[in-house]
């Protein structure tokens, strides 16, 4: 009589493949500190769970996050974009002059800054691909010319260095609600701003996870040359993700511009390595090929909340970067904890 065998089990269906899901998920770690974190200043103050309090992390963390998803999908294809702080500053400072001190419509005013931001991102991605210098080096050069730029030549022209009267201008009333305008849910307010941060995790997330470029991403971040063997456009890739880190540089400028009304040339300065810290704390690899959008979207999150509950707590807000400094070496060790184990788990 003809025996017939039991199907082998489908490795998915394993509990030890269940938990290697669970480990290789690069946004695990980022998931247990925020939920710590929340906790911790939850019960610590009362403030952090206020009205205003979450508006004001929630409005914080989505800046950050917008800037840190893109700086993350950067990061997994291998490079690093050390411009995208001065390029908030830089995108909103041209809207600025063009609409308070030549006349330009607002709207035409923010279409030219983001044509100019994509543009200085492709020629980053350029210069990286084509002369084969490190993006930390070329970006940084990038980061000096804007701010220079944005000190030097906006003096030059409204022999200042901040920008005011924007509520004076054509038009201001139609553009500012898209990028400025406030929302109120469950009797919390928060600005638009977070659902900008959340439109752009979800884009993120579903670039890496879901399309052929996600795919390219990986792998050039994983394997440059063995891509560009197989055929990925490496090149293409590459230059696409400069221009997404400085086209999340623009959408934060408008965001600050229309949110406060003013920019500054120092709006954004330092800040691209907070960007960094929090995709590497929502998982995000230095050495590129591994992170998740949601990740970093987390590491945002994370930091949000810490800024506003250390003083919500009465503490120094200098201990801020202290905990900055902790949470990239605690984060690039898990990160690297957590990549062990799920291939010792496989």
């Amino acid at each position: 009589m003809a025996t017939t065998t039991a199907p082998a089990s489908d490795e998915q269906d394993t509990p030890s493949s269940g938990l290697t899901r669970v480990l290789r998920r690069p946004e695990l770690g980022a998931v247990i500190a925020a939920g710590i974190v929340f906790l911790f200043f939850s019960g610590y103050t009362e403030q952090f769970l206020s009205e205003l309090g979450v508006g004001t992390w929630l409005n914080s963390s989505s800046r950050f996050g917008i800037m840190a998803v893109a700086v993350a999908l950067l990061m997994i294809g291998g490079e690093f974009d050390l411009s995208t702080g001065t390029m908030v500053g830089s995108t909103g400072l041209m809207v600025g002059v063009l609409t308070t001190h030549v006349g330009v419509n607002v709207f035409v005013a923010a279409a030219v800054a983001l044509v100019v931001a994509l543009a200085v991102g492709a020629l980053n991605g350029l210069i990286v691909m084509k002369t084969g210098l490190p993006s930390f080096i070329v970006t940084l050069g990038t980061f000096f010319v804007l701010q220079g730029l944005n000190l030097a030549l906006v003096k030059a022209i409204i022999d200042t260095v901040a920008i005011q009267g924007m509520r004076d201008v054509p038009y201001y009333e139609v553009i500012q609600p898209i990028f400025g305008g406030s929302l109120s849910l469950f009797g919390f307010g928060f600005g638009v701003s977070v659902l900008w941060w959340i439109a752009v995790t979800a884009l993120g997330t579903w670039i890496l996870l879901r399309t052929r470029a996600g795919n390219w991403v990986f792998a050039v971040g994983g394997a440059q040359n063995s891509s560009r063997q197989v055929g990925v456009p490496v090149l293409r890739t590459k230059v696409g993700l400069f221009m997404g880190t400085a086209g999340a540089g623009w959408l934060v400028g408008m965001i600050t511009l229309f949110q406060s009304s003013t920019v500054t040339s120092a709006t954004g300065v330092g800040n691209e390595f907070i960007y960094i810290i929090c995709a590497v704390v929502g998982g995000c690899l230095l050495a590129g090929g591994y992170g998740s959008a949601i990740g970093a979207a987390l590491g945002a999150l994370i930091y949000g909340m810490t800024a506003q509950g250390i003083p919500y707590a009465g503490w120094d807000s200098d201990w801020l970067q202290a905990f900055l400094g902790l949470m990239l070496l605690g984060a690039v060790l898990v990160n690297d904890w957590v990549r062990r184990r799920a291939e010792a788990a496989r």
